[in-house]
């Protein structure tokens, strides 16, 4: 869908994007604070940003309980949700355009003036108690926050998440309300017909009542690498994994889809150097691996699920072309396949107004800079064998990495899977 966008700064300090699609039916909305969990007062309410989440669309100025609220807002169809991360609070919304001006009102009511109160907080710590729960059960998240931890990011596992719901009281909701919940902490994308709206939307926005606040700066963590970790689970009847490869540092939008280049051809489809191979030899259902960033460091993960009968045969499989992909071993032909398929997904990628909106919203809301859609088959055409293998090159020479696994098996096995990690 074709799109244009413009950046805008309010007279109260928010900044944000306002995306024109022409002739979209639906408006989407995203307002975030970085207010996550890394944000809390001390370590010891550290799940307070998910709680504050939780209860973001509960009790407010005109609303008198989460029901009635939810009542009117989706009485159209309109949709709403919220996440937390480390570092963010993000309130979404997508809804018909006959009524992006109502719906709006009603997040600004949501956002500006909740009425935090100890029967919605009960409720929501027991409802958090419960998510967290069921996630000690999906080894995939238990994984992760393992690893974070184990290469020094200043974060808590989920055991340690669970322990601090009991200590948060609604004086401590309030004051982290309060703090990170500011105009200048908040970054917003608007996505739909917005062009003719422009003025209607920046009233809107400068109406919503916040106090002035601070953009707060993403922490800076000392990363080291981590030797192998075991987390033992008795019932566990195969091996989840997780592997990374920090450089410290953000990647450019050329670096990461150059990196994106060589995770398709390792993992990305079933004619791929590692998955495809290992589903070939019925060594694993499912593995993959991708690029994340913050402002500070980028990671290249690795995940997967492998029985113990065929991992060693499966880590031995993923050293072998991780050292081919290092020494260069990329054809000329690699490389056009690669391009040929970024450039379907592409022309396939913004066919929506959401997926429009996702594709801005990291890098927006991390580092407030815009790389324009239109600009990506300029950034496939330069996809290039040189960039590809350095920064390979540059994850693997780090001195940064970790992995972490989920089994009943013995540290031992683990110690040796890992140990096909060297590259």
């Amino acid at each position: 869908m074709k799109h244009s966008i413009e950046e805008i700064e309010l007279k109260n300090g928010a900044k944000g994007l306002l995306i024109d699609v022409p002739g979209a039916s639906v408006m989407n909305m995203k307002v975030q604070f970085r207010g996550g969990m890394r944000f809390a007062k001390s370590p010891e309410l550290y799940e307070i940003a998910h709680i504050v989440e939780h209860l973001s669309f509960g009790a407010n100025a005109k609303y008198p309980d989460e029901s009635t609220y939810e009542a009117e807002f989706t009485k159209n169809g309109a949709y709403h949700n919220a996440w937390t991360s480390d570092y963010s609070v993000c309130h979404e919304t997508e809804c018909a355009d006959f009524e992006w001006d109502r719906i709006l009102d009603l997040k600004r009511i949501a956002i500006t003036s909740p009425k935090f109160n100890e029967a919605e907080l009960k409720s929501e710590k027991g409802n958090v108690r419960a998510e967290l729960t069921g996630y000690m059960n999906d080894y995939g998240r238990l994984l992760w926050p393992r690893l974070q931890k184990a290469i020094g990011e200043n974060v808590l596992n989920l055991r340690e998440r669970l322990s601090t719901i009991n200590n948060i009281t609604l004086d401590d909701i309030n004051e982290h309300y309060r703090r990170t919940h500011t105009a200048n902490n908040m970054r917003f994308i608007i996505a739909g017909q917005t062009k003719h709206r422009k003025k209607e939307i920046i009233r809107n926005l400068e109406s919503w009542e916040l106090s002035p606040g601070e953009r707060f700066e993403i922490p800076v963590d000392e990363l080291h690498s981590s030797n192998a970790i075991l987390i033992k689970r008795k019932d566990a009847s195969n091996i989840t994994f997780g592997f990374s490869m920090i450089t410290p540092r953000r990647l450019s939008t050329e670096e990461t889809q150059a990196m994106g280049a060589l995770n398709h051809l390792l993992n990305g489809t079933m004619s791929s150097r590692i998955f495809g191979q290992a589903r070939r030899r019925g060594l694993v259902y499912g593995m993959g691996s991708g690029i994340n960033s913050t402002n500070h460091y980028s990671s290249w993960d690795f995940d997967g699920e492998v029985n113990l009968e065929t991992s060693e045969e499966l880590f031995t499989l993923i050293q072998l072309e991780m050292l081919k992909a290092l020494n260069g071993d990329i054809s000329d032909a690699d490389i056009e396949a690669v391009k040929t398929y970024a450039l379907g997904r592409y022309q396939m990628g913004a066919q929506t107004v959401s997926q429009i909106s996702d594709y801005y919203t990291d890098d927006y809301f991390m580092t407030e800079k815009v790389d324009f859609y239109d600009n990506f088959p300029n950034i496939i055409k330069q996809l290039n064998k040189p960039l590809i293998v350095e920064l390979a090159r540059e994850f693997a020479g780090s001195g940064i990495h970790a992995m972490v696994a989920v089994g009943s098996v013995e540290k031992q096995i683990i110690n040796q899977l890992a140990n096909c990690l060297v590259f």
